[in-house]
Formats: C-alpha cells, structure tokens, sequence
C-alpha cells in the first residue's frame, strides 16, 4: 500500500555537497521542502550560507571541501553533534575544466595535449571526493543500520561525449569535451555499485543518479545542438531532477540499491 507520506523526509538529516552549484540548490530545497534538515555543504561558504537561510528553521551550512579528508570529517562531527546522525548523502560536487586561456582552449581540450594537472584535479573532486564523503559519512550511517546515499554521476559517465554539440554551425569546433569528466564519472557509477554490494546489509542504500545537461545562458549553437540529441528536444531545468532526489532519498525507493536513474530527456536511449 502507498501511504501518503512515503515521500516524507521529516527527522531525516541530509547532508548535500556541491550544494551551492545550479543543481545542488535546487536539490537542497527539494529536500527542505520534504521535511529533512539540510546541511548545505560547499566550499563557497558564504553562497552556502544564503541557501541554508531560505531552507526550513533545522538546515544549516557547512565548509566542506571534499578533497580534503580533514574537511569532511570536520562537517561530520559539525553533523554529528547538532543533530546526532546522518540519513542521507547526496554527492553532487564537481567540476568541469578550467582553461584560462580563451585563445588556446581548442588546443589545450584536445586529447594529445590534455594535461596530467586537469586530469588530476578533474579525478580529484569527481571521484575521490565522492569516495571519501562515501567513506567518512556513510560509515556513519552502516554503524546506525540504515541510510542513502545518493551519488550525482552523468550521462557521459554512460556513453561517450558527442565532440560535434561544441562545434558552431559553420563545423568550427570551439574545443573538446575531455576525457578526465567522463572517466570520473564512470567510476562514480562504479563505485556506486560496489558500495551498494559492500553496504546492503548493513541496509545502507547507494544509488547513481545520472542526469542530462542543465541549460544556463550557454551560447545559442550549443543549446540547439544539444538540444537535438535528446528525445524532447530541450535541456534540462535544474527543477527537472528534484523530484529524482527526494525519491532516491526517501522510502519512495526503499527497495532500491545499486542502480543508476538516468534522468536526460532521452539522451542514451536512442
């Protein structure tokens, strides 16, 4: 029987990084709005700060960078002691490449020249911070018996990027989606996987959520080129993944572990 508050997340603590980024926002009031006491965590402290104000009276913002292990057991204990527990992880920082040269971005994306130091950062946030939140937050919730974990991964961690939505229509190609994004996000599926088989008894769940491209003033050539590969024909909206997160979060989905919800306007189904 569906009972009326299966969505419910009243008494829960989330703990949501990268939560200052276009989606993470929106994750956290998705989360707010169902009841949970949000931890709005990030390394832009002061952005956190403003989300966690217009969150319910419970939620509060923490530092927390997820490179460092220091930092996250640092918001673990922050957690720990305000509210004495932690139900639910949403892993969701990231980032994409940082070329600070315009003129040579086509150069520097291409795969003969992409550098070991963007590789290394890329791995460094997508994937070993994922592991370490997994590690020092989700022992938590092993230890307490119950919890989820939710792991943001992407559509490129599931087929490989197109390289023709970054070129203008005359073919100009402008630079190269690189290879450190997809292969970190891969590994989150991955990993995602091994966690949900390592924690099930312990009845910890671990899922993937893969989303789409969220649309945010790119240039017009891109958004009508990525636009064309997806089934409804548009980006996503960051709104267009709450209703995933509370799912994930909740008893909604009580009874699944290990699997990936590729949310993408029908991007890998063709």
């Amino acid at each position: 029987m569906i009972t009326s508050n299966i969505f419910s997340l009243e008494g829960k603590t989330v703990i949501v990084t990268g939560a200052a980024g276009l989606i993470g926002q929106m994750q956290c009031k998705a989360l707010s709005d169902f009841g949970a006491t949000v931890v709005v965590g990030d390394i832009e402290i002061e952005e956190a700060e403003k989300i966690a104000s217009g969150l319910n009276s419970h939620s509060f913002a923490a530092l927390l960078d997820v490179t460092y292990e220091d930092s996250v057991k640092k918001v673990r204990n922050m957690v720990l002691t305000k509210t004495g527990k932690i139900d639910i992880l949403v892993n969701n920082a990231a980032i994409n490449d940082i070329f600070h040269n315009d003129s040579s971005v086509l150069k520097q994306s291409m795969f003969e020249n992409y550098s070991l130091g963007l590789w290394n950062k890329s791995l460094e946030v997508n994937l070993t911070g994922t592991f370490l939140c997994c590690k020092i937050f989700g022992s938590e919730m092993a230890k307490q018996g119950k919890g989820s974990i939710v792991n943001v991964a992407s559509t490129y961690g599931i087929v490989g990027p197109d390289q023709s939505i970054y070129a203008k229509e005359n073919g100009e190609q402008i630079f190269y989606k690189s290879p450190s994004y997809p292969a970190g996000k891969g590994a989150v599926i991955n990993l995602t996987r091994y966690l949900a088989s390592y924690w099930g008894k312990k009845c910890v769940r671990v899922n993937t959520l893969s989303p789409g491209g969220v649309e945010n003033a790119q240039d017009d050539y891109f958004i009508e080129n990525y636009s064309k590969k997806t089934m409804l024909g548009r980006m996503a909206k960051p709104e267009d993944y709450t209703g995933a997160i509370v799912f994930l979060a909740s008893d909604a989905s009580s009874y699944m572990t290990g699997a990936n919800l590729v949310i993408d306007g029908g991007w890998t189904a063709w």
